[in-house]
């Protein structure tokens, strides 16, 4: 039995004091009031961020081995992530089937913060593509239906253009358990409308390479806003899009459907100024990711700095923040019975935030992948 005794617990509803978790392979088993001395700071739920494509110096798409899936865990720990979807963007199907086989071995080894998979792509629109490379963008073949159909990736995420991939693909995808979302498209309204109804039910990175909202044509982004069931990840690296673009999406959308994603490549949790891209090369300059035409690809945001962009910048409830990195993408995937709260049963992924909403520990179902060093 481990015991961590803290100052401060967000239970992912309620803010608890001076409490002890009991921890039991892997999960919560009580939380109690604390009788000795406490953990300075907050214990939160872990982040789940939905689109990862690398970190620590590692890119999924370029390596999709389970050693690239540890680095890009730890680095990400180091940031509050605990669980994650590793994204393979738009490649040959032969790279998707590696990453398949790397992500179901992960899985049946229960290999640490390794939720399934998100496949954004390659099923996009070329005018919407951003950095995706459109020698790999391509038409839903009966060859990627089987590798999503596949009963051991854990949640799998598509990420598709609707103008591209019909309805009856879409219920085909559904009925299989896979979660269908929308995005790198140039799809009208209505073309968008009847993916949903299909059974698609949530959108990728809000705002990024979608058709845009005017008053005659509301696109993909008006139909996002404006869709009370579905889901919008959004990136909050303040480079994606304008604040007030974000606090619109936040107004628009019912509580608990705006989720933090970071679409992170491999420099999170490194120095690194540059890295191979395909058949190019990304810069990075500050915070900000660009490849040689100087089109934005991917971010070095994480999660920890995307809760605190939404309570600096935009003035959301720290309690609100936490649950668009944790809660909310545990519900977006159907798994918030196990992740996203810190409550007896639940698995013991959970962060120890700071004042300043800064990362000084992360455990992974109830074990340390990262403690801050103290100079």
């Amino acid at each position: 039995m481990q015991r961590l005794a803290v100052a401060q617990l967000f239970d992912g509803a309620n803010w608890h004091h001076n409490v002890e978790v009991l921890l039991a392979q892997g999960r919560i088993s009580q939380i109690q009031a604390a009788s000795g001395q406490v953990l300075a700071g907050m214990l939160v739920p872990g982040f789940i961020d939905l689109q990862v494509n690398g970190g620590g110096g590692a890119l999924f798409n370029t390596a999709p081995t389970r050693e690239t899936l540890h680095t890009m865990v730890q680095a990400h720990a180091q940031f509050g992530t605990t669980a994650m979807l590793p994204t393979v963007i738009t490649d040959s199907l032969n790279v998707m089937q590696q990453a398949a086989t790397t992500i179901a071995d992960a899985l049946s080894q229960q290999q640490a913060g390794i939720l399934g998979v998100h496949f954004e792509g390659p099923h996009l629109s070329v005018p919407k593509k951003g950095v995706h490379p459109q020698q790999h963008i391509r038409a839903l073949t009966a060859a990627e239906l089987a590798l999503y159909q596949r009963s051991d990736l854990g949640c799998r995420l598509l990420t598709v253009a609707p103008e591209n991939v019909s309805p009856e693909q879409i219920q085909a995808l559904k009925a299989s358990g896979s979660h269908v979302w929308l995005g790198h498209s140039n799809a009208d309204a209505a073309t968008v409308q009847q993916a949903l109804q299909a059974g698609a039910n949530g959108f990728t990175h809000l705002y990024n390479a979608m058709s845009a909202f005017t008053s005659r044509q509301p696109g993909m982004v008006g139909v996002a806003l404006t869709d009370a069931d579905s889901w919008c990840g959004i990136i909050l690296d303040g480079l994606h899009i304008d604040a007030i673009a974000a606090k619109l999406a936040l107004l628009a959308k019912p509580t608990g459907k705006v989720v933090l994603v970071t679409d992170a490549m491999s420099p999170v949790g490194t120095t690194e100024s540059e890295f191979a891209f395909f058949d190019g090369i990304v810069r990075r300059e500050g915070n900000k990711l660009t490849n040689e035409a100087g089109a934005l690809a991917g971010s070095v945001l994480d999660m920890a700095s995307a809760v605190r962009y939404a309570v600096t910048s935009l003035g959301v409830a720290l309690d609100e923040a936490l649950r668009m990195a944790s809660l909310y993408p545990a519900q977006a995937l159907g798994i918030e019975q196990q992740y996203g709260r810190l409550l007896p049963g639940y698995r013991a992924d959970f962060t120890l935030l700071n004042g300043d909403l800064e990362v000084e520990g992360c455990w992974i179902s109830g074990q340390v992948h990262y403690l801050k060093t103290k100079n």
